[in-house]
């Protein structure tokens, strides 16, 4: 049993790029309507408070912060799937090994096999840390995301554990062979921990809820957008049933990762050149 029973060999690389193209388009759209609802806010705010000195770029700044907070929540969506995705298929070769269907072993997948059996708890643990470290590379190294707090990273993340135990309930609903229910229970925890710690006041519980009521859209958007490219990729063969539904729901987030990398890598580009022509105009005008 290798990595490569859990690819697609029917998913070249021409329709990889179709799909990653379509990915692209998907997240364009959904950053154009998040910039639409910002708009209308903006109007709102300038209707409701015209004798109030307005700053300029008071918009961009707020479409920075709500497209950072949606890149965000699916950063935090490709970490904590990257992470269920790991338990299905090292529980799944475990089976496997378990029942002689893979042959005869060799001395380090004995030990790994006889250390997963004993100590599952710990190496789901073990895969948690690594998940969160993933994810703080992406949102702080990779795709550095500096204009949301690490309270409202910390808020996006929460709701990403939220997004995915919404996509294993589903899974399961549809009949899907994996056991994801040592997963939920962790993610479960986890939240609950988030919400309810030990020094935690009353007071804590309901801001955290709040923010994550406020933050809500970004996880519907997201479950959208992911379930609408997941459906397609199952749809147009690029992903197999048989590899398990999440499997192509962790590929479609890879896409949607490479997605936000490009478009975040354009933006910065962009306002580099803004930040150039604007000390070029005020060079010209002290001249």
């Amino acid at each position: 049993m290798t990595i490569e029973a859990y690819l697609n060999p029917d998913f070249t690389i021409i329709r990889k790029i179709i799909f990653g193209l379509i990915t692209f388009a998907a997240v364009g759209i959904s950053l154009l309507f998040i910039y639409g609802v910002t708009l209308l806010v903006d109007r709102k705010k300038r209707s409701t408070y015209e004798d109030d000195p307005y700053e300029e770029g008071t918009l961009q700044d707020a479409f920075v912060d709500k497209a950072q907070r949606f890149f965000e929540m699916m950063i935090a969506g490709t970490s904590v799937l990257s992470f269920s995705c790991a338990y299905v298929i090292l529980n799944h070769v475990n089976a496997l090994a378990q029942s002689g269907a893979m042959g005869s072993l060799s001395g380090y997948e004995k030990t790994f096999f006889d250390l997963w059996a004993e100590g599952k708890d710990f190496m789901l643990l073990l895969l948690i840390l690594i998940s969160c470290i993933i994810n703080t590379l992406l949102d702080s190294v990779i795709i550095p995301l500096k204009r949301i707090t690490r309270q409202e990273k910390a808020t996006m993340r929460m709701l990403a554990m939220f997004f995915v135990i919404i996509l294993l309930l589903y899974l399961n609903y549809i009949g899907d062979e994996s056991q994801y229910s040592p997963v939920m229970m962790y993610y479960f925890g986890l939240m609950v921990g988030r919400f309810v710690y030990f020094d935690a006041s009353f007071g804590d519980f309901l801001v955290a809820l709040k923010n994550m009521f406020f933050n809500l859209p970004y996880m519907l958007l997201n479950l959208v957008l992911t379930g609408g490219l997941s459906f397609l990729g199952f749809t147009l063969g690029y992903f197999l049933e048989r590899n398990y539904f999440i499997m192509g729901v962790f590929y479609t987030h890879i896409f949607m990762l490479i997605s936000i990398f490009l478009i975040h890598l354009i933006w910065m580009i962009r306002m580099l050149y803004y930040k150039k022509g604007t000390r070029k105009q005020k060079r010209g005008e002290k001249y």
